[in-house]
């Protein structure tokens, strides 16, 4: 069993994936957006390589928690996820300040500002995807 992540944004859509135990979070690529059936084309070839169970989609929330113009948008593109894709159970997660905690950590990392232009959605996957995965974990505690 996988689990799917999505960083979506304007121009891009960052992709990472579980492993098979669902303790790690591996980034896949950014796919460029261009138009929404090309956008969901090849989000069919990666639910078609990977095959995960869910798909846990970032939704940028306020940071009061409400809900902006922006989340919206994500939560219409989760349905139309969930429509395009019935057999993988489609999330929204919280993913406040997944970006900047990827940034954060390429900048830590010494990557350059042109670099981290080219992977900072797929990090903000990476980000999104391991919190929800050690938000499973924590909740299969005693």
């Amino acid at each position: 069993m996988r689990i799917l992540a999505l960083d979506v944004g304007d121009k891009t859509i960052g992709v990472a994936v579980s492993d098979e135990l669902l303790f790690t979070a591996q980034g896949v690529g950014v796919i460029k957006r261009t138009s929404p059936a090309r956008d969901f084309a090849q989000l069919a070839e990666i639910v078609g390589q990977y095959t995960p169970s869910q798909v846990v989609v970032g939704l940028p929330k306020n940071m009061n928690g409400s809900i902006g113009s922006r989340g919206e948008l994500i939560q219409g593109f989760a349905a139309e996820l969930a429509e395009a894709f019935p057999q993988v159970e489609v999330k929204l997660w919280d993913e406040r300040l997944s970006t900047v905690a990827a940034e954060k950590a390429l900048i830590a990392a010494d990557v350059s500002r042109a670099k981290r232009r080219k992977v900072i959605d797929k990090m903000a996957a990476v980000f999104i995807l391991q919190g929800y995965l050690d938000g499973l974990s924590s909740r299969n505690l005693p």
